[in-house]
């Protein structure tokens, strides 16, 4: 009995950092895009939103990453169990740990976006493709790209987590491999490559993202299961 108790706290604070870890990730990065890309004069552009997606990560994994692995997100859970690197049965209470956490992040954006006078939710630094996508990029286009960036993203985790691998470096190539990401893909789709960060943002978006969110569930989550074969036969030792 209590045995059972303490893996029951122990799973609590798990899915408590990954609620934390995933609404410092949306509130953080879509909240640079929301409130300070376009701030006239200084705003922080594109650039400046690629670093902080990168900075919400790198922070909470070094933070909290020690409790739960550091996920954040649905595709890189996925991944890391297809890749044997975390357990099945967890795998659904973290997703909805994510998902709740980045909806909670993505309704305090709202809350405090919506105190300024005229405010319109826009996009709302929701994903998209076609009419939606930032650069007006078509749906095979959004799909290669998500898909492709979510698999390097996978391999740069595994990668940097592997014992060969520098310890205590990870978070900062993670948090890097994320800001190049952004960079490469904002145009494109406005940059996903987390299931979980795409919906909390497309609630309140006062567009058609909802209709378009089954493509960031889609791609990110193939895109991390071809990362995690890949380095099952590149990088894992035999």
């Amino acid at each position: 009995m209590r045995g059972a108790w303490i893996r029951g706290q122990f799973m609590f604070k798990k899915l408590s950092a990954e609620f934390l870890g995933t609404f410092w990730l949306v509130f953080g990065g879509c909240g640079s895009a929301v409130l300070a890309a376009a701030f006239p004069e200084v705003g922080i552009g594109l650039l400046g939103v690629a670093f902080a997606f990168g900075l919400t990560v790198l922070t909470m994994a070094y933070t909290v990453g020690g409790i739960s692995g550091g996920h954040f997100n649905p595709a890189v859970s996925v991944g890391l169990t297809v890749a044997g690197k975390f357990p099945a049965a967890s795998l659904v209470p973290y997703i909805v740990a994510q998902v709740v956490g980045a909806v909670a992040a993505a309704a305090v954006l709202y809350l405090i976006a919506s105190g300024k006078a005229g405010f319109q939710a826009g996009g709302f630094a929701s994903n998209g493709y076609g009419e939606l996508s930032p650069g007006g990029y078509s749906l095979t286009a959004a799909l290669v790209a998500e898909v492709v960036l979510t698999a390097f993203f996978l391999i740069i985790i595994l990668g940097s987590t592997h014992g060969r691998a520098p310890a205590g470096f990870a978070p900062i190539a993670i948090g890097l491999g994320l800001t190049l990401i952004h960079l490469v893909s904002i145009p494109v789709t406005n940059t996903s490559v987390n299931p979980a960060r795409s919906t909390g943002v497309a609630f309140f978006a006062d567009t058609a993202a909802l209709s378009q969110l089954w493509l960031f569930w889609v791609a990110p989550i193939v895109g991390a299961v071809i990362g995690a074969v890949i380095w099952k036969v590149v990088g894992e030792d035999d």
